[in-house]
């Protein structure tokens, strides 16, 4: 048998090697190893943050032409190097390929997300030009940004946390999930190629990996996309040095269907946007509430899109979902389903693993379970959808927001006033009127409650990298 490939850190513009590496295997087919991923040291972190602590000290100097050109390049490679990213993409998160949602569509947002960060910008602003003084707001770059990365989408999430930092003057470390580090280390190689040595170092490892990284004394900003759980660890981290964090955390999404509404109007956004990414999505609709009198007519709806979505291995180009990431994602995933079942929630569809070495598990749609059921209460990040009734419209989003969760929700309906009535009073970071789990990179996102802390995209979440300097001199 043909030994694997070895996939390398990048640091300070150099491929640097390990003692020890792991293998990385396809969640479709876990006899395959795709590749196998350097552990890296103590010594290693030390060597990636001194690097970028280097390139900062020249970077932070570099001119808006400079940072536009870096966010540019690494908007071209993503486009230039598509085919083989969403690949290996494929092969070690499990997501299909060409599906519509899969793999050449996180590809296609590396390069638009890059593309579009690059034309932001943080001009300086005038505050007051009197006869007493002259006063400016200008925004300077932090420093060396700490990355943590997630498993579910290791390259579009890692591009904005990378892009919006480099566009800012900042240099960055980033550190991939140890489930699905291969993208994201060829990701920065090629990068690498391109900018100058020490903007953009990468390495990885465990989680006690990820936990020295934020700890460090030399990161000036951490920015992180995972587990609440995790997030607060963070959190506590960043509160040693008093440093700054973006946190994008987990979310239970919930979703109000107004009485009466056809769910045959909404069906495939009410599918697709709770199954994008086989549910593993921190933004998927997670919770529907309907009225008892539309629930017949839901589940069919969404039984039916259910029959008619393949789910397998990614590289083969019927699937449009693939499996779960990682088996201790699947086993949760199983736990939550047998604990339903167990509190007399019903498997419309699904239920069951598919069987085989792998991570399959198709699609789910549960009813007959309320609040107080693990399925509803907690964030499931698979391909499970819990459908709850309700009799009264202040009921539902009473239960819909009573969770410490608030990434996002959404209401759907023909009425439009009623949409907007119910949508003002959902708690959450971003609530959508008709759809659900649409995020643009002109568009500030970001939690509320425990779903994080901070926005990214847009001038706001650009901000989120730089501190404010004011100028006030005398007239």
């Amino acid at each position: 048998m043909a030994m694997s490939k070895r996939y390398e850190m990048t640091i300070g513009g150099e491929t640097v090697t390990a003692d020890e590496y792991t293998d990385i295997r396809n969640p479709a087919n876990t006899e395959e190893v795709v590749g196998q991923t350097p552990v890296a040291t103590t010594a290693h972190l030390e060597q990636a943050i001194d690097a970028a602590s280097t390139a900062f000290e020249s970077w932070k100097h570099s001119s808006e032409e400079e940072r536009i050109d870096a966010c540019n390049t690494m908007a071209k490679i993503c486009t230039d190097n598509a085919e083989e990213l969403a690949a290996l993409l494929t092969q070690e998160q499990g997501k299909p390929l060409s599906s519509p949602i899969g793999s050449q569509f996180e590809l296609g947002g590396c390069g638009a997300w890059a593309g579009h960060t690059a034309g932001l910008s943080l001009p300086e602003k005038l505050i007051e030009d009197s006869g007493d003084r002259h006063v400016v707001q200008q925004r300077v770059p932090l420093g060396v940004v700490a990355s943590i990365t997630p498993w579910n989408f290791p390259l579009m999430i890692a591009i904005w946390h990378i892009v919006p930092g480099i566009r800012t003057g900042n240099t960055v470390v980033i550190k991939p999930s140890p489930f699905t580090p291969l993208s994201t280390l060829r990701m920065v190689e090629l990068f690498n190629e391109a900018l100058p040595p020490g903007l953009v170092n990468v390495i990885s490892g465990g989680d006690e990996l990820g936990a020295e990284l934020t700890n460090h004394s030399g990161i000036s900003k951490i920015v992180f996309t995972g587990s609440i759980a995790t997030g607060k660890k963070v959190m506590a981290s960043a509160a040693k040095g008093v440093v700054p964090v973006t946190l994008e955390l987990g979310g239970n999404d919930a979703g109000i269907m107004l009485p009466g509404t056809d769910p045959a109007q909404f069906g495939e956004g009410l599918f697709f946007g709770s199954m994008f990414n086989s549910g593993q999505t921190c933004g998927a609709l997670k919770r529907l509430y309907v009225h008892e009198d539309d629930l017949d007519a839901t589940v069919q709806t969404l039984s039916g899109f259910a029959a008619n979505v393949p789910v397998g291995d990614g590289m083969e180009e019927s699937s449009v979902l693939g499996p779960l990431q990682n088996e201790q994602q699947f086993k949760r995933v199983i736990e939550l389903v047998e604990d339903a079942k167990a509190n007399g929630g019903t498997c419309i569809t699904g239920g069951e693993p598919m069987g085989g070495p792998n991570y399959l598990y198709p699609v789910t749609i549960v009813t007959g379970v309320s609040e107080g059921v693990r399925l509803v209460d907690e964030e499931q990040f698979g391909p499970v959808l819990p459908i709850m009734t309700y009799t009264d419209i202040d009921d539902a989003i009473d239960r819909a927001n009573g969770t410490d969760f608030g990434l996002d929700a959404s209401v759907w309906g023909t009425d439009a006033d009623e949409c907007a009535k119910v949508a003002a009073r959902l708690e959450a970071g971003t609530v959508f009127v008709n759809k659900h789990a649409e995020i643009a990179p002109h568009v500030p996102f970001g939690g509320i409650k425990c779903s994080g802390l901070g926005v990214e995209f847009s001038e706001e979440g650009l901000a989120a990298y730089t501190s404010i300097k004011i100028i006030n001199k005398a007239a």
